[in-house]
This record gives C-alpha cells, sequence and structure tokens, in this order.
C-alpha cells in the first residue's frame, strides 16, 4: 500500500523555469537542478498545466519523461514550455531514488508567477529564471 510507503523530505533538488536568448527573442525551458554531493536514479517526471481560463477549467497534456541519471551537482533541461500556459498552475512531480529509497515531490508554479519582476539569477544556469525549491 502507498501508506507503507516511506517517503523522505526532499532536499537539494529543484526546478528552474528560466529565459534563454536575445532581448526579444526568449524562450522558455524548465530545468531539474541537483545540487547534492549523490546521483540521482530512475528520475520519473511528470508535467502538466491546469486551471481556469475565462471560467472555463483548461488543461495542458500531461507529459512524461524518464532520465536513467542526473549526476550529483549538475543540471537537466526537462522541456520547453510555452508563455502561453504561464496563466496556469504549472506542476512538475519528480520522483527519484537514491540507495534503493524513493524520493518523491511536486514544484507547483502558480497562475502569473512567471514574470518578469519575479526573474532571479540562477547560479547552477547561469541565467534568470523562476527557482522553485
Amino acid at each position: 500500500m502507498k501508506k507503507d510507503i516511506l517517503f523522505p523530505q526532499v532536499e537539494g533538488v529543484s526546478v528552474a523555469i528560466v529565459r534563454e536568448g536575445d532581448a526579444g527573442e526568449y524562450s522558455w525551458n524548465v530545468f531539474m537542478i541537483n545540487e547534492n554531493k549523490f546521483d540521482l536514479k530512475d528520475i520519473t517526471i511528470r508535467s502538466k498545466g491546469y486551471g481556469p481560463k475565462e471560467g472555463d477549467q483548461q488543461m495542458t497534456s500531461t507529459l512524461r519523461h524518464h532520465i536513467q541519471l542526473l549526476s550529483s551537482q549538475s543540471t537537466l533541461k526537462i522541456e520547453p514550455i510555452d508563455p502561453a500556459v504561464f496563466h496556469l498552475y504549472n506542476e512538475y512531480w519528480i520522483s527519484y531514488y537514491v540507495n534503493n529509497q524513493i524520493f518523491d515531490k511536486k514544484f507547483i508554479f502558480v497562475p502569473e508567477s512567471i514574470i518578469e519582476k519575479n526573474l532571479v539569477f540562477i547560479p547552477q544556469l547561469e541565467l534568470q529564471g523562476i527557482l522553485h525549491t
């Protein structure tokens, strides 16, 4: 049963939505950051967007990614993200293993949080973006 599985707290793993490119020609991408001194193995990432738009419920397609390994103190580009979905909740549910122990966390970017005034410099990526820890 799921209730019998121990899910320890996730530490040292972040998700960032970053802006890349030159002024006026930006693209947006989602990255996973592993700041730990150990590798993450057998990573599953599920992403989706959801929320209201003009009174109706809107939902994006659910995307799933499987990554064998994310080395210690490294980053991984998960996927591009379209600014047309920034008005939605953008959820990244990440599960991974460390020494046969499963870790699991949802990273949710709330509507309208991915805006210019919220951008910060993310040293691991050397880019401006929104960091969710």
